[in-house]
């Protein structure tokens, strides 16, 4: 009993300097470890861009978005934007028709459209074209239809020839772009910048250049052409240069882009929703009213119908609040409206727990008291307590785990939103059983007399009873 008791006193003492330990690191402002918030709570920007992955081999675009949300996160994190939120979404709006390939970005923090549009999109896409037999004429075709329409002349009379593409696409993409580097030419002082490729595209660059030596292999950037040097030799070190008409500066910034990643495939902005400071900061108060009110009409609820075992159940609920604050506040965890509901809502299954063992204890206490007041003996109040949560255990076990597995489900399944949800939610369940089997049994075993006699019987009874 002693053991327990020690027991039970650590636990109390644990949670109570738990306990501290967050409220301290909350009101201090300059804690390492503030609650993170959601786009839905802090206030920010959520974008979505459309892919076109129609230049990319059948049956890789998964791989090709799962590339462009890498990169982007790369871009995003140089930023410093704090619990950024990138990720990608397939669907088609209409039966039949190709799959809409989309990219989604939330920015917490960050409530300029126009800021958050440039930190995504000024992410260059970098391609390599090479040089057709009739390059040369499509080029011709353009400048002269250039200077036919300058003249007033109709769109009809231009040479078909000039729509065309001059240069073929290899399939060379800053993808394979391993690292990038600002150099000057020793000879023009003109700034140049060097290209590392990976090992794929090493392999890639060096085939090209091996299979097409005296051809212009144009180097283009967000769809111009910026660079156009012929092949020489074949290349195997897996490494280019680009140069042209670019000022220092220009080259410092491309790198840059390019070492925070060249994007896979192009993207553009279909649409743009700003979500307020102000208007999050209202939705997290309302959900912290909302949690506080609920959590304390539980209190209530617990010790007013169970009595001393309600008061244990809310000591054991409190420090299973002060618990799940302490893992969102220092794993951490970003908390959005969801997952605040989500955490309410694990709170009353923590409640449920303790309502099935302690009427697992009454049902217990009625059945000894009637197989003993016949006989004229005191009924064991201890043992009740102990069988009470033994006999409860396998239902608390089975509803929380099939709890557990739905919150599983939705995290590896849902959307962002839904993902905040399931995550509170499942952390909850699992950390409300462990409370309600391990601390309020510990707590309780501890008071509880031996007797169901006296005050202890008033004491562990529930209900209108006054007995």
């Amino acid at each position: 009993m002693w053991k327990t008791r020690i027991a039970a006193l650590f636990i109390l003492l644990a949670g109570s300097a738990l306990g501290y330990v967050v409220y301290s690191s909350e009101i201090n402002p300059e804690s390492t470890f503030p609650f993170r918030y959601g786009l839905d709570l802090s206030g920010g920007t959520h974008l979505t861009y459309t892919a076109d992955v129609s230049a990319v081999t059948p049956g890789e675009e998964t791989v090709a978005m799962d590339s462009l949300r890498d990169v982007i996160e790369r871009r995003v994190n140089l930023f410093g934007v704090s619990e950024p939120i990138v990720q990608t979404e397939r669907g088609s709006m209409l039966a039949g028709t190709a799959d809409d390939y989309r990219l989604v970005v939330e920015l917490p923090g960050i409530t300029d459209v126009d800021a958050a549009v440039d930190m995504i999109g000024q992410t260059p896409f970098l391609d390599f074209r090479l040089e057709q037999a009739n390059t040369e004429a499509i080029i011709n075709a353009k400048i002269a239809a250039q200077q036919t329409l300058q003249e007033g002349g109709a769109i009809a009379s231009v040479d078909p020839l000039a729509f065309e593409e001059p240069y073929a696409d290899t399939g060379l993409t800053g993808r394979y772009v391993e690292r990038a580097q600002l150099e000057f030419d020793p000879t023009t002082g003109e700034p140049v910048v060097s290209l590392k490729f990976n090992a794929e595209g090493s392999t890639l660059f060096a085939t090209i250049t091996r299979e097409n030596t005296g051809k212009a292999l144009a180097i283009y950037l967000d769809g111009s052409p910026i660079s156009t040097p012929v092949i020489r030799e074949e290349i195997t070190g897996g490494s280019a240069q680009i140069s042209g008409s670019m000022n220092p500066e220009e080259a410092k910034l491309l790198v840059g882009r390019l070492n925070s990643g060249a994007l896979p495939v192009p993207i553009t902005l279909a649409s743009t929703q700003s979500v307020g400071p102000s208007l999050g900061m209202e939705a997290r108060d309302a959900g912290v009213f909302a949690g506080i009110i609920g959590l304390l009409a539980v209190i209530a609820f617990m010790i007013l119908w169970y009595r001393l075992p309600g008061f244990v159940a809310a000591i054991a609920l409190v420090l299973y609040t002060v618990v799940m604050l302490a893992v969102f506040k220092f794993v951490p965890v970003t908390l959005t409206a969801a997952g605040i509901a989500g955490f309410i809502l694990s709170v009353g299954m923590a409640v449920d727990a303790n309502i099935l063992i302690f009427e697992r204890m009454k049902e217990e206490l009625r059945r000894s008291h009637a197989f003993n007041d016949g006989r004229g003996e005191d009924v064991m109040l201890d043992a009740a307590v102990k069988e009470g949560f033994a006999r409860a255990w396998t239902s608390i076990r089975d509803g929380n785990i099939s709890s557990m597995i739905t919150a599983v489900i939705l995290f590896w399944f849902g959307t962002s939103m839904v993902q905040g949800f399931a995550l509170t939610f499942g952390l909850g369940v699992l950390f409300s059983m462990i409370s309600a089997i391990s601390v309020s049994r510990t707590l309780l075993v501890s008071i509880a007399p031996r007797l169901h006699k006296g005050a202890a019987r008033f004491l562990f009874n529930s209900g209108l009873s006054l007995r």
